[in-house]
């Protein structure tokens, strides 16, 4: 079964095909973060334009290079969460292909997509799971009993972990998107010559905050004498405050649960001290595994709606004029 998947919830633009018995055969990503750095940031509007330029580009490659649109049994397209204008780009396209083509079509959970994503190269991954889903606009922990069945342990009560690393980043005039020019500027500073403060880490509950962390990071920077290494040093103190948190609650939900086994997805799932450091708590504690994506499939794409799209595939209607999205849709949900 060939699995067409199609993501714009935000800022890239994804086309991929995904076959059930030989896996990822195609993954296309048009990426706007040239277009960002100029703006400091995602305007909405502008997204959902670029989404509309660059989605039959990357069709019209994948016809180039493998002429399979006439062997695609189901269309999956990302219906949430998202940005509204940019999801319906999609939505719209999967839907008016799919009724083109007269083949089933599917909205996939943007969130669920990302916290399967490392079952692409792992699927000897078995539920059950505690996932740490962390990224622009979330950071939760999530129970994974099986497919479809999530518990909701912890979630970001303000800004998410990576949204807070965009800020401070920028608040150190670095480029966008700032998390991963953070986290090698970060690489050259002093471990320790800053402490910030690690929010909510004694609270009895699962819950994230990084306002507060940010705001201290701000205080700092307007402080500070502006040298290239001081920056550093505040990344080096920002970016190990981040993980800490993160860490401290994920190894609270695996000894809530008794479970072994982690997968931690989203963007900010790229970060390599989150990676080190993970599995040295994984093994330390638990006598377990870590899983998380390639670099290529941490941020959107394609292949994890496409991939999601083939094992939710009893679940795809027969193509229909309604088109679906939901801008706020919670994993918890479904």
């Amino acid at each position: 079964m060939k699995v067409l998947g199609i993501e714009t919830s935000c800022d890239d633009t994804g086309v991929a095909v995904y076959d059930s018995e030989e896996g990822l055969l195609i993954n296309q990503i048009y990426n706007q973060k040239k277009l960002y750095n100029i703006h400091g940031g995602v305007i909405p509007e502008l997204s959902s334009r670029k989404h509309m330029q660059s989605i039959t580009i990357l069709l019209k490659k994948i016809l180039e290079e493998k002429n399979i649109i006439h062997n695609i049994d189901i269309i999956a397209y990302t219906a949430g969460p998202g940005l509204v204008g940019s999801l319906l780009v999609g939505a719209t396209f999967a839907c008016s292909l799919g009724f083109s083509l007269d083949i089933p079509v599917i909205p996939v959970n943007h969130m669920e997509a990302h916290l399967l994503s490392p079952m692409l190269e792992f699927q000897s991954i078995e539920f059950p799971f505690i996932a740490l889903l962390v990224s622009g606009k979330h950071t939760q922990i999530i129970a994974v009993h099986a497919l479809g069945k999530y518990e909701l342990l912890g979630n970001c009560l303000d800004d998410a972990a990576g949204e807070a690393f965009d800020k401070t980043a920028k608040l150190l005039g670095l480029s966008y998107p700032g998390g991963l020019e953070l986290s090698k500027l970060a690489c050259k500073g002093i471990k320790d010559y800053f402490y910030f403060p690690r929010p909510m880490i004694n609270h009895s509950g699962l819950n994230f905050s990084f306002s507060g962390l940010k705001t201290f990071a701000a205080q700092v920077i307007n402080k500070s004498s502006k040298s290239v290494q001081e920056k550093a040093n505040i990344a080096r103190a920002f970016e190990d405050a981040v993980i800490d948190i993160l860490l401290i609650k994920t190894k609270k939900a695996l000894k809530l649960k008794k479970w072994k086994n982690l997968v931690i997805a989203g963007g900010v799932s790229a970060n390599h001290l989150l990676r080190t450091e993970s599995e040295k708590m994984i093994k330390k504690y638990f006598n377990g595994q870590v899983f998380y994506s390639s670099l290529e499939f941490c941020t959107d794409n394609g292949a994890m709606i496409a991939y999601v799209g083939s094992l939710r595939h009893k679940e795809a209607k027969n193509p229909q004029l309604e088109i679906l999205v939901k801008p706020k849709w919670s994993i918890s949900d479904l």
